[in-house]
């Protein structure tokens, strides 16, 4: 369990390459003239997905954590976290400079006429309020209050895909599967069925000790008996 635990705290080092590989991906397709016929859609959209796809992996590991024992992995919820509300903040500041030039009339006007749009403002405005109390320093200030406030990534993560629908306006297939992702990993966090979990997690490592054991005593047998 204790190497299995050291491979999962590896895994912060590769989450941030993995993270900004589809920034890094976007960068040089706009370097070389990859993107579609419509950049700025093209911006919009993948900057939308990467956030939506991030926001979901850092609501995961809690449940993760949950099924499997694996404590370290919680490690990796911060850092999923921060790099979502990366690519919410560049969607929507392709959206604000470069679809409408920073012209606060007309983008507070869209954002007013367009629902999808205000259901992205607000996922917004939590994950920055969220990535702002994200420091050691504003857990120790909020106490047990930190914790209630970080609740509003469960209520972040339903609007981010409210608003992918919606963008979407016909084929919503996608947002629909992410959709049922993100309401199983809820579902795993509901105290009943966690407990539940838990304690069947707690069981098969209880069985899995014996027999663990007994192979270990056969192999010692042997070695003693020069076998």
């Amino acid at each position: 369990m204790a190497e299995s635990e050291t491979r999962l705290n590896n895994w912060t080092h590769v989450v941030h390459p993995a993270a900004l590989a589809p920034l890094a991906l976007l960068v040089w397709d706009a370097l070389t003239g990859r993107l579609t016929v419509n950049p700025i859609q093209d911006l919009t959209q993948r900057t939308g997905y990467a956030a939506v796809i991030l926001l979901i992996l850092s609501l995961g590991c809690t449940p993760l954590s949950v099924v499997t024992g694996w404590k370290r992995i919680i490690a990796l919820r911060r850092p999923l976290g921060l790099y979502g509300f990366l690519y919410a903040t560049l969607h929507m500041l392709v959206f604000t400079a470069l679809d409408f030039g920073l012209n606060l009339a007309l983008i507070v006007q869209e954002i007013a006429e367009k629902r999808y749009i205000l259901v992205g403002t607000l996922a917004l405005l939590i994950l920055a309020l969220l990535a702002l109390t994200s420091t050691k320093g504003w857990q120790r200030r909020l106490g047990r209050n930190w914790k209630r406030l970080h609740r509003l990534a469960y209520l972040a993560a339903p609007l981010a895909l409210i608003h992918y629908a919606w963008a979407q306006k016909s084929d919503i297939r996608q947002p629909l599967l992410l959709g049922a992702a993100v309401a199983l990993l809820l579902m795993l966090r509901l105290p009943p069925l966690r407990r539940r979990i838990e304690t069947w997690r707690r069981a098969l490592v209880a069985r899995r000790q014996p027999a663990l054991h007994g192979h270990a005593t056969v192999g010692e047998a042997r070695r003693s008996d020069g076998g």
